[in-house]
C-alpha cells in the first residue's frame, strides 16, 4: 500500500468518524436530522453552504474548464458573487417564514406560500431530477480523483462503492450535523491545497503568472479571452445570470438556509463568501498551468488535468492529500443531497399522498430512502459520460425554473397564483428537457437573429417561457377568482 492510499483511507475514517459521532446527545427527529434544529452559528453555516458550493466541481470541473475551454471559464468565478449579493437579501427572508411556519423542505415554503401541496409535489419532483445528475457528478468527481491519486489501486468503479457507502451510514445515522462536522474538515484541506497548488504550480512550471499566460498566449492565441461567436460575451454574461438565479434554488442549499439561528448569519456569510470564491481562481490556474505539461486531454478527460499534472510533479504522500482533500469535495455535498432528495420525496410527495402518515414515519421513510437514492445515483453514474460542467449546468437549467414562482412569492401582494407557478414551472422544466435532448441553441431556434443574440444561453428562452406562462395564467385565474366572487355576492 503506498503513502497515497494510506492518507486517503485514513482522513475517510477519521470523517466517518466525525459524521457518526455528530448525533451524539441528540434526538434525531425530522428537524434534527435536517436542518440540525435550526441551531447553526455563523461559522457552521459558512461552511455547510460553502460545503455544498465547493465540490468535486472546485477540484475537477474549474480545472477541466480552464484546460479545455480558455476564457469562457472564468463564468465560473463570477456567478458566485453576484449570487452572494442576491443573498444578502433573499436569505433572510426565506429564514424568518421558515422559522414561522416550522418548515423543513424547500418544497414545505411553496406549499406555505401558494397554499398547494400539489405545488410542492411538482417542486420536490423538479428538485430531485437536479439533484440527481449533482449527485451523479460529485460520484464521478469521486471515481476520478480517488483512483488517480491512488495511483491506480483503486478502481473509479470501486472508488464510487466505498464513497456511496460510507456517505450513506453517516447521513442515515447524523443527517446534517454529519455534514456540517465534516465541512469543517473539508474546508480546511481544500484552502491549503487549492491555494497552494495555483500558486506553485505556475511558478513551478513557468516561473510565474504573467509567464505562463503568455506561453498560453503564444501556443494558442486567444485561448484565454471570450471568442466572438459560441461561447461568447453574450453567452457569458447570460450563463452568469442564469447560474446566479439558480445558486440558492438547489434543495440541499434553499433548506440548509433553515439551520441558521437567525437571519444576521446570511448577510454575514453574503459579506465573506465572495473573498472564498476566490479560491476558485487558483483552480482555473492549476487549469491553465497543465495546458503546456499535459497535453492532449480531450473531452471528458479535461477534467483530469489537475490531477495529471499532480501525479507528475509531486511526491506520493502530497498526492494522497491533494486526493483526500477532493474525496471531501464529493462526501460534504453528496450527503447534504441524499438527505435533501430523501427529505422531499417522504414529506413532501409521498406524506401528501398519505396524509395519514406520522412525522415519525416520515422520518423514518426519509432515512431509508437514503440508500434507495444513493443507488439511483450510482446506476446513473456508470450509465453516463458528461463532463463535470456540463452535468453541473444541466442540473442548474432546472433548478433555476423555481427562481420566479420564488421571487413572486415574496412580494406583498399576490401577483402569481399556484395556477400560474404549477403552469410556469412546468413550461419551464418542459422547455428545458426539450432543450437538453435536442440539444437545441438559440441559433437553431431563431437562425436570423444576430449573432450575439444567438450565442445567448438557451436557458433564458426556458426562463422567460417560464415567467410568460406564469404571469398570463396568474391574470387568468385571477379574474375567475374574482368573476366567481361576484357572482357569489
Amino acid at each position: 500500500m503506498n503513502a497515497a492510499l494510506i492518507i486517503i483511507f485514513g482522513v475517510l475514517l477519521f470523517s466517518m468518524f466525525l459524521g457518526v459521532r455528530a448525533q451524539k446527545g441528540k434526538d434525531m427527529d425530522l428537524e434534527q436530522w435536517t436542518v440540525g434544529g435550526r441551531g447553526f452559528g455563523t461559522v457552521f453555516v459558512f461552511l455547510l453552504m460553502a460545503g455544498e458550493i465547493y465540490t468535486t466541481f472546485t477540484f475537477l470541473g474549474g480545472s477541466g474548464w480552464a484546460y479545455g475551454k480558455g476564457g469562457p471559464a472564468f463564468y465560473i468565478i463570477a456567478y458566485g458573487c453576484l449570487a452572494y449579493i442576491l443573498s444578502y437579501w433573499l436569505l433572510p427572508a426565506v429564514w424568518s417564514y421558515a422559522k414561522q411556519h416550522k418548515l423543513m423542505s424547500q418544497s414545505d415554503f411553496f406549499i406555505k406560500k401558494y397554499n398547494s401541496p400539489l405545488l410542492g409535489v411538482l417542486v420536490s419532483l423538479v428538485g430531485i431530477a437536479a439533484l440527481i445528475p449533482y449527485l451523479v457528478l460529485q460520484l464521478k468527481g469521486l471515481g476520478l480523483i480517488v483512483s488517480e491519486t491512488s495511483y491506480g489501486k483503486i478502481s473509479p468503479t470501486a472508488a464510487i462503492w466505498i464513497g456511496v457507502i460510507s456517505i450513506t451510514v453517516y447521513v442515515m445515522v447524523s443527517g446534517i450535523h454529519g455534514s456540517a462536522w465534516i465541512s469543517v474538515v473539508k474546508d480546511i484541506m481544500i484552502l491549503a491545497v487549492v491555494l497552494f497548488l495555483g500558486v506553485y504550480l505556475p511558478i513551478h512550471y513557468y516561473g510565474g503568472f504573467q509567464d505562463m499566460f503568455q506561453q498560453i498566449e503564444n501556443a494558442n492565441p486567444g485561448f484565454i479571452t471570450l471568442p466572438e461567436t459560441g461561447q461568447s460575451a453574450a453567452w457569458f454574461s447570460s450563463t452568469v445570470l442564469l447560474t446566479a438565479l439558480g445558486f440558492y434554488m438547489w434543495p440541499h442549499t434553499f433548506s440548509a438556509s433553515y439551520s441558521a439561528e437567525n437571519p444576521k448569519v446570511f448577510r454575514k456569510n453574503a459579506i465573506i463568501m465572495p473573498l472564498y470564491q476566490l479560491v476558485l481562481l487558483f483552480v482555473l490556474f492549476v487549469g491553465f498551468a497543465a495546458i503546456l505539461q499535459v497535453p492532449g486531454l480531450k473531452g471528458a478527460d479535461a477534467d483530469l488535468s489537475l490531477l495529471r499534472l499532480s501525479l507528475q510533479t509531486f511526491d506520493p504522500w502530497f498526492v494522497g492529500v491533494i486526493g483526500a482533500a477532493g474525496l471531501l469535495t464529493a462526501l460534504v455535498p453528496g450527503s447534504m443531497i441524499l438527505m435533501s432528495a430523501s427529505t422531499l420525496f417522504a414529506k413532501n410527495v409521498y406524506q401528501v399522498f398519505a396524509p395519514r402518515t406520522t412525522e415519525q414515519q416520515v422520518s423514518l421513510l426519509a432515512k431509508c430512502l437514503v440508500p434507495v437514492i444513493a443507488l439511483i445515483a450510482v446506476y446513473f453514474t456508470f450509465k453516463g459520460g458528461n463532463t463535470i460542467v456540463t452535468l453541473l449546468l444541466m442540473g442548474y437549467s432546472l433548478v433555476t425554473q423555481l427562481f420566479p414562482a420564488l421571487l413572486f412569492s415574496l412580494f406583498k401582494h399576490k401577483i402569481v397564483t399556484k395556477q400560474g407557478a404549477f403552469a410556469g414551472i412546468i413550461t419551464g422544466v418542459g422547455a428545458v428537457s426539450y432543450i437538453t435532448v435536442t440539444e437545441t441553441t438559440i441559433g437553431t431556434l431563431f437562425p436570423a437573429l444576430p449573432q450575439a443574440a444567438k450565442d445567448l444561453n438557451v436557458g433564458i428562452v426556458a426562463l422567460l417561457l417560464n415567467v410568460t406562462v406564469m404571469m398570463a395564467v396568474s391574470l387568468m385565474t385571477r379574474k375567475t377568482k374574482s368573476a366567481a366572487a361576484d357572482q357569489a355576492a
